[in-house]
């Protein structure tokens, strides 16, 4: 998948430069189920496998990702949970809260594939509020998993994993203060 994935960010970048029309279909695509707003078709279906069915977890993955790349186009080469991670730490510096992205990614994390695109919509729509970009080619391959209800378990729990190193790991770290007296 992943020189389709790259293939496929590349051409939704072509339409956010070209195509203000396109970009507006794969946005409002986001207020359906993956894949079910025909406007979206021209735009993401030569993607897809030949003999994907309806609900193959990699066709409804690209839907997913055309809907997020149309509300924040802004890729960048960190994964999703460490973009997240930098809108913590930043939300936490400059006000010391930031307590409501951490739950909302905790959230995100807790999703299934059912609700997984509405917690990755309002994911994003923060993101794009301080302009933090992520790697759309690593969220299509993960959501490709994801989505898979077939799925063994254990490959969805290591994608979580995966996401909550990344997040904390992108949180600056503040050393304990010692209780030594000094």
């Amino acid at each position: 998948m992943n020189g389709s994935a790259q293939a496929f960010i590349a051409h939704l970048g072509g339409l956010h430069e070209h195509d203000p029309a396109a970009i507006a279909a794969l946005r409002r695509s986001q207020g359906f189920a993956p894949g079910a707003y025909p406007p979206a078709y021209p735009y993401v279906e030569r993607f897809v496998r030949t003999g994907s069915h309806a609900q193959d977890p990699r066709r409804l993955a690209f839907y997913v990702v055309a809907g997020l790349f149309a509300r924040h186009p802004h890729p960048a080469p960190r994964s999703l949970a460490a973009s997240f991670g930098e809108l913590f730490e930043k939300r936490r510096r400059m006000s010391g809260g930031g307590g409501s992205i951490e739950k909302r990614f905790i959230a995100l994390l807790g999703a299934d594939a059912e609700n997984l695109p509405d917690y990755l919509r309002q994911a994003v729509s923060l993101l794009a509020t301080e302009d933090i970009g992520l790697d759309y080619t690593a969220l299509l391959r993960d959501l490709g998993f994801w989505l898979n209800p077939r799925l063994d378990p254990e490959i969805r729990d290591r994608i979580r994993q995966r996401w909550a190193r990344d997040f904390y790991g992108a949180l600056a770290f503040e050393p304990e203060h010692s209780a030594v007296s000094q």
